[in-house]
């Protein structure tokens, strides 16, 4: 039976012009659920037979109800990570870039974030017809992601605005869940299987008044090379933005400047006012942010940006470092993927790390942690 798994799985893997071959050292019959896996790995896998799903004519390719099937089958018969895998595999392989497009294939993507930031590129030329669909698919993983990072981004950044971190003033919505766990753990009540708290720890709530604001500014490289992060960049705009104590500014940058503030109520608003691609000057759109600094002491600025700076890079250099000596509080997010690792220009990122600018990379699910450390110094 182990020998017989042994050669079902070399078949799939090698496909069906291996069959006889492998039914000769032991068979390899495949069951009905193996046969669909066949079916849908051969689709995207031998694209020299069925002519790539980009072809057009009969004959030269499924059709697109064909298309939406084996799609179907991969997201049932694969576990999520694989599923991202074939898809990013289907991608380059066989054409399916071209076809993202059409309606009934988006509703059978399991969506995911590099597929995005490649829908994100090449959005001009999505057809009418899809462009709801699109939108659709985008929205899925916007909210997922902001069920995600919502809360912990919250906390961090009340954390660091906060010069009075604690308030003896209950309130639901400034509840510092963090320190309230930790404080109490040793209260852990093992009947019930949880902690049965002696005290609440809150924030404090008086920076919300008009003149103890901060300001937050998001400035956001939108070079081709920045897909992921300009996604996760417009769901922490909103958050932040969505936050009473905070002044927030979005703006992207590539060798031009846009100011997207005005749509921080929708992260796939702000999404779809990125125009990904192009060349860089970040020392140009750090300059167009200073005006926006009132209180440099009262003032988060970050530069999402891989550094490949296109401009002047000395001048960029100085000017974040004088933001830094004035009091801005200076976080360059070098990337944030999924991976966590850095593309960037590694000697200007050590430049700016060596001005005591916290200058990082990380995945997601990290942010939250790394940027409450960085902001408290």
């Amino acid at each position: 039976m182990e020998t017989e798994a042994r050669l079902r799985r070399w078949r799939l893997i090698l496909g069906e012009e291996a069959g006889d071959r492998l039914s000769g050292m032991g068979g390899c019959g495949l069951s009905e659920e193996d046969a669909m896996m066949d079916q849908a790995l051969a689709a995207i896998y031998n694209r020299a037979e069925t002519g790539g799903f980009g072809s057009g004519g009969a004959g030269k390719g499924p059709s697109n109800p064909q298309i939406s099937r084996w799609l179907g089958d991969v997201r049932s018969l694969f576990d999520k990570d694989l599923v991202k895998v074939i898809q990013g595999d289907a991608m380059e392989r066989c054409g399916l870039k071209q076809l993202l497009f059409e309606p009934e294939l988006l509703e059978n993507l399991e969506p995911d974030i590099s597929l995005a930031s490649t829908i994100m590129l090449l959005k001009e030329q999505i057809p009418k017809r899809s462009k709801e669909s699109v939108r659709t698919f985008i929205r899925k993983i916007v909210e997922e992601l902001n069920r995600m990072l919502e809360q912990d981004i919250r906390r961090a950044i009340t954390a660091a605005v906060n010069r009075r971190q604690h308030s003896p003033i209950p309130s639901a919505s400034a509840l510092d869940y963090k320190l309230t766990i930790s404080r109490n753990l040793k209260n852990y009540d093992p009947a019930l299987g949880t902690i049965v708290p002696e005290k609440f720890y809150f924030f404090d709530r008086t920076s919300t008044t008009a003149a103890n604001k901060w300001t937050v500014i998001l400035d956001v490289d939108q070079s081709g090379s920045m897909g992921e992060s300009v996604i996760y960049a417009s769901v922490i705009s909103c958050i932040l933005a969505s936050m009473a104590s905070l002044r927030t500014r979005v703006v992207a940058f590539d060798t031009n400047i846009i100011d997207l503030t005005d749509k921080c109520d929708d992260p796939v608003d702000l999404l779809y006012g990125f125009q990904l691609g192009g060349g860089t000057d970040i020392n140009r759109s750090v300059a167009y942010c200073e005006q926006f600094i009132e209180n440099p002491r009262k003032t988060l600025f970050f530069l999402i940006t891989d550094l490949e700076e296109g401009g002047n890079r000395a001048a960029l250099l100085r000017r974040l470092g004088e933001l830094h000596q004035s009091g801005v509080r200076v976080t360059v997010l070098l990337a944030i993927s999924g991976s966590g690792k850095p593309y960037c220009d590694e000697q200007m990122a050590q430049k700016v790390a060596s001005m005591g600018i916290p200058c990082f990379a990380c995945a997601p699910e990290k942010l939250p942690e790394l940027l409450e450390k960085s902001l408290r110094g």
